[in-house]
């Protein structure tokens, strides 16, 4: 399937899969993708960590998991960070276990980034859940925004062709060998020229977010890579 996505859709469509289908490896982690009937004792536990979550209550109202599914998502990712927040390193050491062939560090620091949404440093719960709300249950133009954002690197509301290229070689980078046939060296910058011929209407060497969202949704590929994951949960 990759190989297929990398030589037909180009870049730009594979960045967004990127983006669902590193969320779904993290699901993958936290042992979270299949369901148990476990009791409400996980509310009883939220105060046992150092970082306290909302109430499920209020997780249950910003996002579109279920009470139950929100259960099960904070059991897993209290076993695995007992402190309540995962830092950029953790999520760097998550991301090298599962693409083990290259070098994910880069693309998990801007992945890590766009979970961080008050920019302290650090995923809280509330963090997790509210990306990954939009990420598998969001409306499309909700994911968009999502990937805008990571695109968006400095976060002045504009993808420039020095920000897109350090995204592709990220995916690059942590794709390693497993593309085939190999990309060479200068495929990201072609994909990046591609890209913005397409996106940047008006030509100033930027792509606003209404630039973006309107190209993504006129993409077939793009718009079919939105559905992937929808029913992971």
């Amino acid at each position: 399937m990759l190989n297929a996505i990398w030589e037909t859709e180009g870049l730009q469509t594979v960045g967004i899969v990127v983006l669902v289908f590193a969320s779904i490896k993290l699901l993958h982690l936290l042992g979270l993708i299949s369901f148990s009937e476990d009791s409400v004792e996980d509310e009883l536990e939220l105060s046992a960590v150092r970082h306290r979550p909302e109430g499920l209550e209020q997780l249950e109202a910003q996002t579109r998991f279920s009470r139950k599914e929100l259960q099960i998502l904070y059991r897993g990712f209290k076993n695995e960070c007992p402190s309540g927040v995962v830092n950029e390193e953790t999520f760097k050491d998550i991301y090298a276990q599962f693409f083990p062939q290259g070098d994910a560090s880069t693309y998990a620091h801007f992945l890590f980034n766009a979970f961080d949404t008050d920019h302290n440093g650090s995923v809280s719960f509330e963090d997790f859940v509210m990306g990954l709300s939009i990420l598998l249950r969001g409306s499309v133009q909700e994911k968009l925004n999502w990937a805008f954002n990571l695109y968006d690197i400095n976060k002045d509301g504009y993808i420039t062709k020095e920000e897109m290229l350090d995204i592709m070689k990220a995916i690059y980078d942590m794709m390693g060998k497993c593309t085939y046939p190999v990309l060479k060296e200068e495929t990201p910058r072609q994909h990046v020229e591609v890209f913005f011929q397409k996106m940047d209407k008006n030509k100033d060497g930027v792509v606003t977010i209404d630039e973006f969202i309107d190209c993504c949704q006129n993409d077939e590929n793009i718009m079919r890579s939105m559905h992937l994951f929808e029913n992971v949960l």
